[in-house]
């Protein structure tokens, strides 16, 4: 078995595309394109196919990653062509390669983004949010393993910034696993005394996945 790491984005319409629709269409996709994919054994065989961090429906991402096991005797670099051809518009392969590390080692992403504001923006909302979000605790409620749990997110958040009028632009840094934030965790920062700061409408992408020390994972 050959595995195999894809450096892809989905963006546009397909930010709607779920994660089990996602991995069957990336699975037609290379059927399509004469790539023999590796099964595994047993009753229910599967294709041995892993996202890193699966993506929230609704959220976009130009830096997700893939790890896939192929029977067939290809070079990697021309994979991203023949297999684009047969994907939907929105999902784009941008490097096929063979991984070096571990998904394990993923330890932050890198997310921005746009909260708009059906009628009048807040006050101040830039300054607000950026208040709200360098606070030394923020205290939300998050699903886990164990059902939801009272968690301080604030030391997973980190290179907060927020700016504009009228949509108001957002980045940060989120950690990505143990635990793992993604957007809907941060609006989950904005009740009670920060409702006001609530956005009607957001719109997020992943740019960027770290190890550790910052250093960008591939």
């Amino acid at each position: 078995m050959h595995k195999l790491r894809f450096r892809f984005s989905k963006t546009g319409r397909a930010r709607y595309i779920s994660h089990l629709d996602l991995m069957a269409t990336i699975q037609r996709a290379m059927l399509r394109s004469n790539i023999k994919l590796e099964y595994s054994s047993g009753f229910n065989p599967h294709p041995y196919m892993s996202v890193a961090l699966p993506l929230p429906v609704g959220c976009g991402s130009s830096c997700e990653l893939m790890d896939i096991g192929i029977k067939t005797d290809v070079q990697p670099d021309k994979l991203p062509e023949s297999i684009n051809a047969q994907l939907p518009e929105g999902i784009i392969i941008h490097e096929a390669y063979v991984p070096v590390r571990k998904f394990k080692e993923i330890a932050w992403i890198e997310i921005e983004g746009v909260f708009c504001y059906d009628e009048q923006e807040p006050l101040n909302a830039a300054a607000a949010l950026y208040e709200r979000f360098s606070a030394k605790s923020i205290i939300i409620s998050k699903r886990t393993k164990r059902g939801f749990n009272n968690v301080d997110i604030a030391p997973f958040i980190r290179d907060t910034s927020f700016s504009g009028n009228g949509p108001v632009t957002i980045k940060a840094k989120l950690s990505a696993q143990d635990p793992s934030l993604n957007p809907g965790n941060l609006l989950s920062a904005l009740e009670g005394d920060f409702t006001g700061l609530r956005p009607d409408h957001t719109d997020m992408t992943r740019v960027e996945v770290y190890d550790g020390k910052m250093t960008i994972f591939t």
